[in-house]
Formats: structure tokens, sequence, C-alpha cells
């Protein structure tokens, strides 16, 4: 992977923060432009590389879940400073995100939570994780290969940083940190933003209105479905939509105001096409 590329990367500058988390075998590259528009808004942003991403596969073997939850915790506590913080999260992101509320509540300010990988896509995948505790995977297949990612456009595709391999052991912690996100649901107590990709190829879109149900302490909670799009949805068609939404909803988090204290439902708000 192009080591410049998938760098963290801090943008912006402001008396409210967010903190960027990217997914499985990602790199901050994927939620960077994302990072620029919330900047632009007038937040001060960090994107954090998690432990064993964005270098080589062999970099995957000597970490876990644990490595993970600790670095994004370690992030978070070091935005102190900042009047409020929000933290966005991408697929696997998105349910480290959901820790931090829970664990965090004084915090976190507001999630924006994007292809939450709450459950992945295929009855193969369901099939796996319901079998994970005799760890056949990783006897039979100890290294899942990749050729690309979830983008559907072309030009953001050819120039993605693509980490080629990755122990199928690391798939035992995504599913970890997937019954983590679910159990600390009812934890989560600030105001959440929950964006899915309908054409997503890696994860479940109706995951993400699992987790939007779920989420019953939280006094306001915001779904949308993006009609545009794969799974790496700040790098592609819906990415500027997806932009607009997180910053709008942060925007009223900072508002002079307090967000609202009644629950609303989550509703739809389906992307154009183009």
């Amino acid at each position: 992977m192009d080591a410049e590329k998938t760098a963290p990367f801090e943008l912006g500058r402001g008396e409210d923060a967010c903190l960027l988390l990217h997914g499985f075998t990602g790199s901050p590259w994927d939620v960077r432009p994302l990072g620029e528009a919330l900047a632009a808004r007038g937040l001060y942003v960090r994107a954090i590389q998690l432990p064993g991403h964005g270098s080589t596969p062999e970099a995957m073997l000597s970490v876990d879940h644990r490595d993970w939850e600790r670095a994004a915790a370690h992030a978070l506590l070091a935005l102190r400073d900042y009047r409020r913080t929000f933290v966005a999260g991408l697929s696997m992101g998105a349910l480290l995100a959901l820790r931090l509320a829970a664990d965090y509540p004084e915090r976190v300010h507001g999630l924006a939570l994007v292809a939450p990988a709450v459950r992945f896509k295929g009855p193969r995948m369901w099939l796996l994780k319901r079998l994970r505790h005799y760890r056949l995977l990783e006897r039979v297949k100890p290294w899942i290969h990749k050729t690309g990612t979830d983008v559907s456009d072309p030009a953001v595709l050819a120039e993605a940083p693509i980490l080629p391999a990755f122990p199928s052991a690391r798939l035992q912690d995504m599913w970890e940190l997937q019954d983590m996100a679910m159990n600390v649901l009812p934890r989560v107590r600030c105001p959440a933003l929950v964006a899915v990709a309908e054409q997503d190829h890696v994860v479940d879109p109706e995951g993400g209105q699992v987790l939007a149900r779920g989420l019953i302490a939280s006094p306001q909670v915001r779904f949308i479905s993006l009609k545009d799009g794969f799974h790496i949805i700040p790098r592609d068609k819906g990415g500027p939509l997806l932009a607009s939404e997180v910053g709008s909803f942060f925007d009223q988090l900072r508002g002079d105001g307090s967000p609202p204290v009644s629950r609303s439902h989550p509703t739809p708000a389906r992307s154009g096409s183009g």
C-alpha cells in the first residue's frame, strides 16, 4: 500500500473536533473526503490509522480487535480539550465509534455511523460466523486475498490503495466487534446518524436499520439510505451527499440550542441519481 495515501491526517481548526475511524483492512484514505468537508465547516478533524492497517498483510498478524479499540479510545481522549467531540466511523470504524460513545458518554457528543459493519452480506459469511468457534476458515484458508475495494466509481477505484491480503484469523476480531456493537447499543446516549449504501456488496444495508432501531437511549437518530455508490461511501458517488448530511447533522449539534431530548424515528433519505 502507498504509505503516503494511507497515512493518518489532521485537517481544519475550531472549538469542536471530529475523530474519523476507517474500516477493516482500509485506511484514512477511505474517509478523507468526509474529513475535508467537515474541516471546511469549521471542525478540527483527525483521522487515525488503526494498528496493523495501511501497510502490509503481515502487519495484520500481530494485532486484534483489542488493539483497534485501544487506539480509538486513545485518539478520543487526546481530543479532551475541545468543546464538543464527534466521532464518524466507516464500516468497522462505525462499530468502534459505538464502543466509544458507550464507554465515554461525556466525551462523544454525536456519531456518524457510515455503512456500519453490523453483519456481512451473503449466506457464506453468515455460516462462517456461526461456525467461528471451530476456526475452520483459519485452517483451510489462512490468508484471504483481495483484488479491489467496493467502489463503483472507476476513477476512484483505479487510485485506491488496496491491502492485497489479510489473515483470515482477523475475521474473528470483526465478529467480536459486531457482537460488541450490538451489546453496547442501549448504552449509547448521544445523537446518531446512520448512513447505508443500497448497493453495498460488503455489509448488509439492513444491518444499518437494525442498528438505528437499537439506539433506544439516543435522543435523536437519523437514518439515510444512499442509492448511489457502494461500500466505501465517502469516496464513492454518494460521498458528497453523505458529507452534506453528516456536516448538517453535526452543525445542528454544535448550535447554541441543546439537541432534541425526545427520540425521533429513523427516516430514510435517498440520494438522487448522478
